[in-house]
């Protein structure tokens, strides 16, 4: 891939796209099928468990790479999805996360760029001049590319060092044709859509997705993350440059500090201790005290200081919470602390949709009180990877009994309780940040520093 020339931008029409995504079905089908047998603990003998594991253990890098190259041309949802798949632990089939993660990480902040002659197209189209003329200084290939933008190192005419992040050119265009396509499968399967709400959900990714596009906003966003951060020592939120900012370039100053891996491999416990608890807070305080939330946890997004101190990039997705929201979040999560299980019980029928009628009450029950651990845990927390994997393979595991029923011919279509349409972020934010601490290992004690959000009421945003 890294000999292949540079394009000047992704393919956007929703044929060209959905073309791409079929190239991958060859590869990508019998592995996710492989997933789901040992996920779904689907019964199989010895020997055929030993064949699987043979086929999978030769396929799963072929099936990354293609996946890579694929999803890093295409840009937009598809890669966002690859992402999420590189660093969320439990998604990828077990026994084989390691090598399939490891292939797609490079999608976190090294996807493949476009040409430099299309950034400098996307900067003189918002300013009406070229990048040499806008900046002092600027470097045509970018150091990081991820999912609608790359960036690229500059320098202002005043000397500050800066980043900036060039949106991919049709990026509108080729998000809306992945939200069609989608929505057009969603037509297809309409009675099981219907059951499994996938239209609200595609209604949430529409709205904050388009929203992302929008660099202006983001601007806004971490203008206001600044501000909500200006006491906490161990963040920090780079300065936007607005005079340097439009709907499709972002201008921000640039930060030093390392990537995730080599924090996670070269960091000490004292210090990964102090960085995951500091990530922990930027994410749950800002949502439980002021309905902000930071809705991208992913690994590429952060840059360390050897001693644990974070900075965080990119705040494109961000959705300010419903009071309501926050409230009944607040009211199920007490009610966990405190061991009041008649009120939890109350509270996740009238906040999350529980039915406590239907076969599935139990393990929804039993799930939410598994994501709850780090709270309701007295002491310290460990955060492992297998405890992130675990947070996906419990509902796995659970459905296998509803999904694969002895006496039924064919799958059975679970309840899946129809939760307020702005929780859809949350769970994103549940398994990444999970994960995103399991990596670097992280102990801490997230009951006492979360306790006062839950019990306290909800401060106003600054000003």
């Amino acid at each position: 891939m890294a000999d292949q020339k540079p394009k000047d931008k992704p393919p956007t029409s929703k044929l060209g796209r959905l073309a791409r995504l079929a190239s991958l079905a060859p590869r990508a089908i019998p592995f996710a099928v492989e997933g789901a047998k040992r996920a779904l603990g689907q019964p199989r003998t010895e020997e055929d468990q030993a064949a699987a594991r043979k086929k999978m253990t030769a396929e799963v890098k072929k099936t990354a790479e293609a996946m890579l190259k694929t999803l890093g041309e295409m840009k937009g949802l598809p890669l966002k999805f690859g992402q999420m798949a590189s660093y969320i632990d439990g998604l990828a089939p077990p026994g084989y996360e390691e090598k399939f993660q490891g292939a797609l990480k490079r999608l976190l902040d090294k996807a493949p760029p476009l040409s430099p002659e299309a950034a400098e197209q996307m900067v003189f189209q918002e300013f009406g001049a070229l990048p040499a003329d806008v900046f002092a200084t600027w470097e045509r290939e970018p150091f990081a590319a991820a999912s609608i933008g790359q960036v690229h190192r500059a320098a202002t005419h005043d000397g500050a060092h800066v980043a900036v992040k060039v949106q991919y050119p049709g990026m509108d265009k080729a998000i809306e044709n992945d939200l069609k396509s989608v929505a057009m499968l969603e037509t297809m399967v309409a009675p099981i859509a219907k059951k499994l709400h996938i239209g609200q959900t595609l209604d949430e990714f529409r709205k904050v997705f388009l929203d992302e596009l929008d660099y202006a906003r983001e601007a806004e966003m971490t203008d206001l993350f600044r501000r909500l951060h200006s006491d906490d020592p161990d963040i920090y939120v780079p300065r936007v440059h607005h005079g340097l900012t439009t709907r499709r370039v972002i201008t921000t100053e640039l930060v030093d500090g390392i990537g995730y891996a080599e924090f996670c491999e070269t960091a000490s416990q004292e210090a990964r201790n102090r960085a995951g608890m500091a990530l922990w807070g930027f994410t749950l305080r800002t949502l439980l005290r002021h309905g902000v939330l930071y809705a991208d946890p992913h690994p590429g997004n952060y840059r360390f200081r050897i001693d644990g101190r974070v900075t965080v990039l990119d705040y494109g997705c961000i959705k300010i919470a419903p009071p309501e929201l926050v409230a009944g979040m607040k009211r199920y999560m007490l009610a966990a602390m405190d061991e009041d299980w008649t009120e939890f019980d109350r509270a996740i029928v009238e906040e999350l949709g529980y039915d406590p009628k239907d076969e599935t009450w139990e393990l929804y029950r039993d799930y939410t009180l598994e994501l709850l651990l780090p709270v309701t845990t007295r002491g310290t927390w460990v955060c492992s990877k297998e405890n992130a994997r675990e947070a996906v393979a419990f509902l796995s595991r659970g459905m296998k009994k509803i999904v694969l029923k002895d006496d039924a011919a064919l799958p059975v279509v679970p309840y899946v309780p129809k939760m307020p349409q702005d929780f859809t972020f949350v769970n994103r934010l549940q398994w990444g940040l999970a994960s995103v601490l399991a990596g670097m290992r992280t102990e801490g004690n997230f009951r006492a520093v979360t306790e006062p959000w839950v019990r306290g009421g909800m401060h106003p945003l600054p000003e």
